[in-house]
């Protein structure tokens, strides 16, 4: 769509008419400058009081004639031409429907972006290894010489940065299943990296997380390019519903196959082509060769081979993923504060040639634990737990026939807070130890998202007396 038109379209479907945004995030606020801009009657709402906003960002929205609906009844009523609703906000809710009955458009800041934008559009999802695969693909593209936008469920929201982008730019987007649910448009090159258990808290089982993930494909064409995970068995049959071009990754080669990306010798093939050495990326871990797989099969014959072989050497990986903070009386503490599901803290504990001292626990996504018992018991010395998930966890690590069957069984500590599992840690490790935070779980028990819990045990690590 180019500007005239994509003005003229918003204008139509703007101008002077009321807009609720659900949520007042900090995600949510360049939103609502830009349907500001759009002379758009904005009604911000919020579960949280107005004293838990603060009152300094509630008289600003205020001020640029923002109307404010918070707290526990913020979903009443509503009578908004058009509804922005936040990934994390349920589309069936009753209030919605009942929105949706009345005549109002329930949208996303995602689904505008993907109704507007004038770029190529690469969307990237996947339970584990969406956030890497999405930058190193956003980095590639730079590398390459093209103009690209990074933004979805990483970054700064791709909407209010339209107006930047032409037809020749690329838009790399970091797709949630909240954001996937609802859509009715497709990127141009669709990724998914992996289906695992995930999210089980939000989606109503196992069937309607895939579906959400699938929706990524549903509305491709013949001209779109897919990309899956050949050894998840769940996005592997995925590709019988591809209407365009899939490419399939692997570790090992892929028979009978028109376009794949496996990887022979420690080099990483696109059909015959040898794109990439494995000794030349630079973030450690097998996980991430697979991300360097998938991030080839979206870009293969969109940029050159040397662009792909310059990041890999360059890019250090992403915040908060094996992060390295500081070395203490010989012991090395790791910031994995974006693991957020069991098989995120398999793959970080894959890192290490050692056995390390974990720090595990948190949100309860409603996902099964039981998967992470034979990589604990395998690669922890100890496993720290804390949060409401930490019960469950060591309910499935000492029920495990891994664990029953070790001679060397990780020793478990259980803490109040992450404060107290970061001060046990310092005190029971010992030179030459790995202490490692990966939750396997989500931050929101206790804090606002991951980067939060990993700064905050960043600062603890940092606050360790020599």
């Amino acid at each position: 769509m180019n500007k005239t038109t994509r003005e003229l379209y918003l204008k139509n479907m703007l101008e002077n008419k009321t807009a609720a945004v659900l949520g007042i995030g900090v995600s949510n606020l360049p939103l609502i400058d830009f349907l500001l801009e759009r002379n758009a009657k904005v009604i911000a709402r919020d579960m949280k009081k107005r004293e838990a906003l603060g009152n300094e960002l509630a008289a600003s929205l205020e001020e640029k004639g923002v109307t404010l609906i918070c707290g526990e009844n913020y979903l009443d009523n509503i009578t908004e031409d058009i509804v922005f609703r936040s990934p994390g906000i349920r589309f069936d809710k009753p209030s919605l429907i009942e929105a949706a009955n009345r005549g109002a458009l329930i949208t996303s800041e995602m689904q505008l972006f993907f109704d507007i934008t004038p770029t190529h559009t690469i969307g990237i999802t996947g339970s584990d290894g969406k956030s890497t695969t999405t930058t190193v693909i956003s980095k590639i593209l730079e590398e390459d010489g093209k103009k690209t936008f990074l933004g979805g469920n990483i970054g700064f929201p791709l909407l209010p940065r339209v107006d930047d982008m032409d037809n020749g730019s690329y838009s790399v987007a970091e797709l949630s299943s909240f954001q996937l649910h609802t859509m009715t448009k497709s990127p141009d090159v669709a990724v998914i990296t992996n289906i695992t258990p995930n999210h089980l808290d939000y989606h109503l089982g196992m069937e309607e997380y895939i579906d959400a993930k699938a929706n990524i494909l549903k509305y491709q064409n013949e001209g779109s390019r897919t990309v899956l995970n050949c050894e998840n068995s769940i996005t592997k049959e995925l590709g019988s519903t591809v209407k365009g071009e899939v490419v399939y990754f692997s570790s090992k080669c892929i028979p009978n196959c028109e376009n794949r990306v496996y990887e022979k010798d420690g080099v990483i093939y696109y059909n015959d082509d040898a794109v990439l050495k494995t000794a030349d990326i630079k973030i450690p871990g097998r996980h991430n060769v697979e991300n360097y797989m998938a991030a080839i099969g979206a870009l293969y014959g969109i940029v050159s081979n040397e662009s792909i072989q310059s990041v890999a050497k360059n890019f250090g990986g992403v915040a908060h993923r094996c992060q390295f903070v500081r070395e203490r009386r010989g012991v090395k503490y790791y910031n994995s504060s974006i693991d957020s599901s069991p098989t995120r803290t398999a793959a970080a504990l894959s890192n290490f040639p050692q056995k390390v001292i974990v720090l595990c626990g948190g949100y309860d996504k409603n996902i099964p634990f039981e998967p992470l018992a034979a990589p604990l018991c395998e690669k922890a010395k100890a496993v720290i737990l804390c949060g409401a998930t930490k019960d469950k966890i060591k309910s499935a690590l000492i029920n495990s026939i891994e664990y029953a069957e070790s001679s060397e069984r990780p020793v478990i500590y259980e803490t109040e807070n992450l404060g107290q599992s970061v001060k046990v840690a310092s005190e029971i490790a010992t030179v030459g130890d790995i202490v490692l935070l990966s939750p396997a779980c989500a931050s929101f028990d206790a804090f606002k998202n991951f980067e939060v819990r990993g700064n905050f045990f960043v600062s603890e690590v940092m606050a360790l007396e020599e």
